[in-house]
Order: C-alpha cells, then structure tokens, then sequence
C-alpha cells in the first residue's frame, strides 16, 4: 500500500499478507537498502499486526524497517527492497521469497529537516475508507462542523474506496480548493478481502504517510462529530494532555430516526445533527470509542485506539471531549426523520432515549461558518 521513511535510518512499510500465513505460518521479513552507488546494507524487518485479528482473507502488516546507520543521506538516493519469506509453511513446505520493491528515493529527494520540523497542521483527520452510495448533503454537514471546529491548522484525508461519487466530490469540491481537505483514491484495495474495506490499511497508510505533517490526528467516521464542552477548546484539551501519546474519545449514541414533532414540516430543509435530537441512553452497553494520537511517536494504528506507541494513553477526559454517533445516517438518502414525538424522555423498542439538543444548537453557527467561507454554492445540495 505503502513505504515511508520514518527517519534517517528507520522505514514503514505497510501492506497486506495471506492471514493463513500470519496465522499458522512463520513469515519473516529481511530489509534492504540499496544506494545508486551500488553499496547496500541488510536488517531485519519487524512486524506490527495492527487489526486485532479482524483480517479476512488478507490481514495488515506493518513492517518496521531500522538500519543500524542512516542511509541514502548523502543525497545519492537508492531503493529499500523488502525480502518476504513464508518461512517454509508454505506447499511442501518449501521455504518461498518475495522480493519487493517498496521505495524508490531519487537522488537529491530527500528533506531531513521534516523529521525535526515543527508540523504544518494542529490537526489532522485520516478517515476510513468511504464506499457506496453515501448521502451529499451528510458529507456537507460533516466537513463543514469539523473545519469549524478544528480551525485553520487542520487538514483532512478523505479516502475513497468507492463512496465519493460526483455529489460527494462536489459538496468537498470547496474545500479541496481552500486547502483543507485531500482526497485520497484507494479504490484498488477493494479486490482485496480484508476487513471492512481494508479500513485498518488504510489508517495505517495515512499515518505514516502524514506523519511528520500534524501534532495530533485523529481517527473518526464521517457519521461521527466531535464535540468539545464551552468551557474547553481543541487546543486546551491538547495542551492539557500533551504528555500522553494518546486520548480515547467517549461516544454519545445518538437515534438516527426520532426527531421533535414541533419540526414537522421542515425536518426536510434541517441538517442531520440538527434534527436528530434524541441521545440512547441505554445502561450497560459497551460503546466503542474513537481516539487522537500523536503521530511521530506512533508506529501503528487502528480504528478504535493504537496499541503500538510510544508513550501513554489516557481514558478518561471527564467528558470534555466526546463524539456523537448517528449509526447509519451518512448513507441514507431519504428523509432521516422516521417517527416525530414530543417527550423529553421516550422509550422506542424497549429502548430509553432522552431529549439531547446539544449539536442542534450549534446548526445555525455552522450554517453561517459554511457560507463565510464557501459561500452559498452548496445550498442547493440534496440528501
């Protein structure tokens, strides 16, 4: 998928194997580096399973490739070649290498100032790969809270797995050319059989590729919106918790049908966040969370958390800082408001669920923030 370099003398390489292999087998991995005045140097390639066993047929790997020396330093470029071996599990058993070109540095490339340069951006977003028939105006009402409430020193990396079809790509259009949005193509990993789209190679994929670019990322879905309480900011919960490596982000479940009865006849021209308004409060259930990393001392990641950093994690945040998750809604194209009633506090299908207009009461800011900056080319857009 990919190979960066994590320093002068350090490189990832990620990519999929044959999860049979990982599992029952015994692979290794030798690295090589090879400098266009033919001389070379050999080490062994570590490995980092980032998905937690969820690989299908494929399963992600991260290799770790760190030279005793710096190398292709001398600006003459060179090739990090990666020897792959089943280590003789496979027919036969029959010890069978690959040899693979991972990356190519022409001579004169190479920036070794980026490894100790202050990052460009505060904050960056690596999404999980968007695919299917997903809805316009959601992607609009996503990218607009989050550009608010990131800030000028963010950036985000929308992948395409399929999903950004031509109203996608013309709600983001905007925002690609004020610079705040990349739209990465990753369409060719959908032949390959690996968990939910590839999703965990395509994060690891963008850490590393980014990795020098951001103080923060963080890992969310776009039926996801982070939410910071009015006495916290971004940056103050950053500040706060920059000795840890990483923070975990608590959910807040939202319905993805219940709206007020007071909107009927309008719920058509609201956004998502601001007419589903009825939180789950369901005890007892473990709810995923999402997280933000600092990226220069993570070597791997994964959808929910990084087990592979260096450094601490923190759990709790006192709920300063918390997602609201509106299951299902990014690819519904129809009206999302699917039963309308008047309680503050409601049972649906043996469910509890409570009045929570907290995202609701930040539509009309978000409305204003979008025409500031993109103006109103994007009122027209349907579900």
């Amino acid at each position: 998928m990919g190979s960066y370099r994590g320093g002068l003398n350090t490189f990832a390489i990620i990519g999929l194997a044959s999860k049979p292999l990982i599992v029952y087998g015994k692979p290794s991995y030798q690295c090589e580096w090879i400098s266009n005045n033919n001389t070379n140097i050999t080490t062994f390639g570590s490995k980092i399973l980032p998905d937690w066993g969820y690989g299908r047929v494929y399963t992600v790997v991260v290799i770790n490739c760190t030279f005793p020396i710096p190398v292709g330093t001398n600006d003459s470029g060179g090739r990090l070649i990666l020897h792959a071996s089943n280590g003789g599990s496979g027919d036969g058993d029959v010890v069978s290498t690959e040899k693979i070109e991972a990356l190519v540095e022409a001579p004169g490339s190479l920036n070794a100032s980026v490894f100790s340069s202050p990052p460009v951006y505060d904050y960056f977003y690596c999404g999980s790969p968007l695919y299917g028939d997903l809805s316009p105006q959601r992607v609009r009402e996503w990218i607009a809270y989050h550009v608010k409430l990131f800030g000028e020193k963010s950036h985000f990396v929308i992948h395409d797995a399929g999903g950004v079809h031509s109203g996608v790509l013309e709600v983001l259009k905007p925002w690609i050319e004020k610079g705040y949005v990349t739209l990465q193509d990753v369409r060719e990993q959908e032949r390959f059989d690996g968990y939910y789209h590839n999703q965990f190679l395509v994060v690891n994929d963008c850490l590393h590729r980014y990795r020098f670019m951001a103080k923060w990322m963080f890992f969310f879905d776009v039926d996801e919106y982070i939410y910071v309480q009015p006495e916290s900011t971004i940056q103050s919960i950053v500040d706060e918790y920059s000795g840890y490596t990483q923070f975990t982000i608590e959910q807040i479940p939202m319905s993805n049908k219940l709206c007020l009865a007071s909107d009927a006849g309008k719920t058509e021209r609201e956004w998502g966040f601001e007419k589903l308004v009825y939180r789950d409060v369901q005890r007892g259930i473990r709810r995923d969370r999402k997280y933000a990393i600092q990226p220069r001392n993570t070597f791997a990641t994964g959808v929910h958390m990084s087990q592979n950093v260096a450094g601490k994690t923190l759990h709790r945040l006192d709920g300063r800082i918390k997602y609201f998750h509106y299951h299902g809604t990014i690819s519904e194209r129809r009206e999302l408001c699917h039963q309308l009633v008047n309680e503050s506090h409601i049972y649906i299908e043996k469910k509890p669920y409570t009045l929570d207009t907290t995202l609701r009461d930040a539509a009309a800011a978000v409305k204003s923030f979008e025409i500031q900056n993109v103006g109103s080319q994007l009122q027209r857009t349907l579900q």
